[in-house]
């Protein structure tokens, strides 16, 4: 069936029965939620009880993107480690080791694309996220202005395949994440080159850098800021409405280019 977009009571249950094999069945236990964010109202209350009377040998990992969102009573109980991305060489070699299949540039641009988290990149090698990147880039490159019958082929693949199910439900997700991607490095590029004077080094695919210095030439940081807001609610409203799937893709690549360009304009055209 269709991956959930949320964590339910029901996993947070079956995890306590987990939780309470006695020591002959087991030693440690070790639950992961990842990320805790996305557990709904039900579960998070759920999840609450358990780590208020925590069993003996249990060891409870809750990844959180967004700390700020979680319940105060749960971050009261936990400690917090703070983790750090992967430095690019140790990713890089991670991913040499246990993808020995990719070329050196696709471990690079994995790297790049990941955000310095190996299961990430392993993610994205799997789901074909390289060329999926690589046709987001030439689609939005090509323009101004966009070539919408393109655009529409392209968003007509992901849907397609969103509609196939099985691992081809998750080539949206991936498309979705990718183009988020290309929003957060043109806010990152925004920082960084009002604090150093600098442009930030290395492409993950070859034109990407040209295309985010034209579509940041449209304004400023408070102008990123907004379009990764727009871009941010829609893939949110994808997932919580079941919005149609091409739709949101043709939406995300039109939001991305109308940022180069005047506000409020989407320039398109047709071949």
């Amino acid at each position: 069936g269709r991956p959930r977009s949320e964590i339910v009571v029901g996993d947070v249950r079956a995890a306590r029965e987990f939780l309470r094999m006695t020591p002959a069945e087991s030693g440690w236990r070790v639950i992961v939620v990842d990320p805790v964010e996305d557990m709904n109202p039900t579960a998070a209350n759920a999840l609450l009880k358990i780590l208020e009377e925590p069993p003996r040998n249990a060891l409870l990992l809750l990844v959180s993107h967004k700390p700020g969102a979680l319940l105060p009573t749960i971050r009261s109980r936990c400690c917090r480690l703070a983790l750090a991305p992967l430095r690019e060489e140790v990713l890089n070699g991670l991913l040499a080791r246990y993808l020995p299949e990719l070329s050196a540039d696709e471990r690079a641009a994995l790297t790049r694309l990941s955000g310095g988290s190996a299961g990430r990149a392993c993610d994205l090698a799997a789901g074909g996220g390289l060329d999926l990147y690589r046709e987001i880039v030439a689609l939005l490159q090509a323009g101004p202005p966009l070539d919408v019958e393109r655009v529409y082929a392209f968003a007509e693949q992901i849907a397609r395949a969103a509609r196939g199910g099985g691992e081809g439900a998750e080539t949206f997700r991936i498309a979705s994440e990718l183009l988020s991607a290309l929003v957060a490095r043109l806010v990152r590029e925004s920082v960084i080159e009002s604090a150093t004077a600098e442009a930030m080094p290395g492409e993950a695919v070859p034109g990407e850098g040209a295309l985010i210095r034209r579509l940041g030439a449209g304004g400023g940081l408070a102008r990123r800021l907004a379009l990764w807001d727009k871009i941010s609610r829609l893939f949110a409203r994808a997932e919580t409405a079941s919005l149609d799937r091409k739709h949101v893709i043709v939406t995300a690549l039109l939001e991305i280019e109308a940022a180069a360009g005047p506000p409020d304009r989407h320039r398109v055209t047709r071949t």
